[in-house]
């Protein structure tokens, strides 16, 4: 071949190939433009819904994760088939046997089906929000997110579970309503509970004025138990949503100095030591 040709040759493919690298970036550019100017629309939107509707904060955020996850699928999916159009790729052969792939993996996406019909149903019904606190297949922790796959829940330890929706046959969700904060208080046999009752009810007053969290009480129910070596006098309250455990460390923290200024005794264990000396 002679030698001009094969420089023209050369020269050709490597123009081709300069222009399809640069669609690609192009296409790139756009995507990410794309997705960034769509994610803030979204945003926008749903807080705008929140504060016309007066909808509840934890159910914008589940349906704007929803909507944002659903908007990068498509987006990705476009995506995709502007690159293969680049390369002159056509997709109908693919559309043409999307019957027969469908086919052939629908019985492995039996689990996909139903991970998508559950969540459908979980985000219908309402039954779990973000930061919400749930109990989930045996799981217990915070929602960070609620997708039509998977569910994410964060536990107490920082660990994220991703638990499949078909696995979520039950939902025990704490957060909804007043969370119940309860104390319970040991005295010893050796003083009046009466007293320390009265002293008890003092320091949930005292709480009560301080913590705007609290919504009711907290109040001294009464003798909770008669255990081995304690009379058990229980506390109960109700808080906002998960103010529940700071308010009942607030009220043993209290409760605990109170009693000693009283000189009313919380027993604890002791253990006794007898030494049997040995006669010669």
């Amino acid at each position: 071949m002679p030698e001009f040709l094969q420089e023209g040759l050369l020269a050709d493919f490597v123009g081709g190939a300069f222009i399809i690298i640069l669609q690609i970036l192009l296409v790139l550019i756009g995507f990410f433009v794309a997705k960034a100017i769509g994610q803030k629309l979204i945003a926008r939107t749903f807080k705008r819904m929140q504060e016309q509707k007066n909808v509840h904060p934890s159910r914008t955020k589940t349906l704007e994760k929803l909507i944002v996850n659903m908007f990068n699928y498509v987006l990705i999916f476009i995506f995709i088939v502007v690159v293969l159009g680049i390369f002159e790729i056509s997709i109908a052969p693919f559309i043409a046997s999307a019957g027969i792939i469908g086919l052939a993996v629908g019985f492995g996406a039996q689990g996909l089906v139903s991970d998508i019909v559950t969540g459908f149903f979980i985000l219908l019904e309402k039954q779990i929000e973000v930061d919400d606190y749930v109990t989930v297949s045996g799981l217990g922790g915070i929602v960070e997110e609620v997708g039509l796959r998977t569910t994410q829940v964060r536990g107490f330890d920082g660990t994220l579970h991703y638990i499949p929706n078909r696995e979520i046959g039950s939902v025990s969700n704490h957060s909804r309503g007043n969370m119940r904060a309860m104390v319970d208080i040991g005295i010893s046999y050796d003083h009046d509970p009466a007293e320390a009752i009265r002293v008890l009810q003092d320091v949930c007053d005292q709480v009560a004025a301080e913590e705007e969290a609290i919504q009711e009480g907290p109040d001294v129910v009464g003798v909770q138990s008669l255990g081995d070596s304690e009379v058990t006098i229980r506390i109960i309250g109700h808080t906002e949503n998960m103010e529940q455990w700071g308010i009942e460390r607030k009220i043993r923290e209290r409760a605990k100095k109170a009693l000693e200024e009283n000189n009313i005794e919380i027993p604890y264990p002791h253990q006794v030591y007898v030494h049997k000396e040995q006669t010669a």
